[in-house]
């Protein structure tokens, strides 16, 4: 039978994953942050919808074709665009003098990415892969300042085929068509108030927004935070607690600039920003920690150890912080990551509810979490 908590995060998941397509600034992950605002809601708790403006990406018409032979793909967000005709010319691998290169990437591993940005090529296709052969998208970390020739990201069940086109110097013709659109997306605010107001306060991170359903990749960070939220709430904590769930994930980590700007002191003044990674819990996947200092990776152990829950792995506290949390290192705060591998199905359309979810191990997870952040809110 289930624990109650385990039951709490079937339900997380199994909403989030059923709102559909979870990219930035469109209607679903608007829909998803006021869902998330009702979840907040039902903990007692005032949600605050914090917008931030983007120019929106709408893919219209993205393929390769070759000869009779048409692949659909999804181009690279933070790279060029073409008109509606786009790019015809001669298939060469990458670095070649082929008008349209070809080039593989592994997962998030987009080494091959920045030879392509700088390469001459007119058009780029990218041959996607993860643990099995698909379509695993690639996070447009330059999503502000986009750069180089337009790239198309195709599934990896392509590679022999495209390869064998691309030794042939085949003709083809590359369409990354898009539009774009003013939108706004939504971070969600949360505070608890301490019974001690002049204490700094703790600040829980998790993003919110992604590729597809992405339900282990981000539902998992959420499933943590809310319960965190929830013990805290009832723990009547000393420090004051923030939560922020943010958008823009899969553009640039794009939601937390706008957060600290609305808090100009924030990043040193927490006592320690929580960053809740990719994939906790993930069925077969180690985890990692990575904390700025000693005492906040003994906190760290301890929390998990408390349920049972041993570290996998530790990274260096002067390593490049992942994501939401590079600017709280860089602006010199405290922080504390707890992130999984990612899994089999991390940036793919593969990554649903319930095939992707260990809900008992999950639940393990919210729970030392939500138990540790409540010891540091007391202290």
């Amino acid at each position: 039978m289930q624990s109650r908590l385990e039951q709490r995060v079937a339900e997380i998941i199994a909403g989030y994953d059923a709102q559909g397509n979870h990219r930035t600034g469109t209607a679903v992950d608007e829909a998803s942050a006021e869902w998330l605002s009702r979840k907040v809601q039902d903990i007692g708790i005032k949600a605050e919808l914090e917008p931030f403006a983007l120019s929106r990406v709408d893919p219209r018409s993205c393929f390769l074709r070759i000869g009779n032979r048409r692949i659909e793909g999804v181009p690279l967000f933070d790279a060029g665009f073409t008109d509606a005709e786009g790019v015809r010319g001669k298939l060469g691998p990458l670095g070649s003098d082929a008008d349209i290169g070809v080039a593989g990437v592994i997962g998030a591993q987009a080494a091959s990415v920045s030879d392509a940005r700088r390469s001459r090529h007119r058009a780029v296709v990218l041959l996607t892969r993860g643990a099995r052969p698909g379509l695993y998208l690639l996070n447009a970390d330059l999503f502000v300042k986009p750069n180089g020739p337009p790239m198309l990201q195709v599934s990896s069940a392509e590679s022999d085929w495209l390869n064998e086109q691309a030794k042939q110097r085949a003709e083809a013709t590359l369409v990354a068509h898009v539009g774009r659109t003013s939108a706004q997306a939504f971070n969600v605010a949360v505070k608890i108030a301490g019974t001690n107001p002049a204490l700094a306060p703790l600040v829980f991170m998790a993003p919110r927004s992604g590729w597809w359903q992405c339900a282990s990749e981000q539902g998992s960070r959420l499933v943590c935070w809310l319960e965190a939220m929830r013990v805290l709430a009832a723990g009547n904590p000393a420090r004051d607690a923030l939560f922020v769930a943010l958008s823009g994930h899969e553009l640039g980590f794009m939601g937390i600039d706008p957060y600290i700007q609305r808090r100009e002191h924030l990043v040193k003044q927490a006592r320690v920003w929580l960053f809740f990674g990719s994939d906790i819990g993930a069925p077969r996947q180690r985890n990692v920690i990575h904390t700025s200092d000693d005492a906040l990776q003994s906190w760290a152990f301890r929390t998990m150890e408390a349920v049972g829950l041993h570290v996998n792995a530790t990274e260096p506290g002067d390593a490049a912080a992942r994501a939401e949390a590079r600017p709280v290192q860089q602006g010199g705060g405290r922080f504390v990551t707890i992130a999984c591998s990612y899994s089999e199905t991390y940036h793919s359309a593969a990554d649903r509810w319930p095939e992707t979810i260990d809900v008992a191990t999950l639940a393990r997870y919210a729970n030392a979490f939500a138990n540790g952040a409540l010891e540091l809110a007391e202290q």
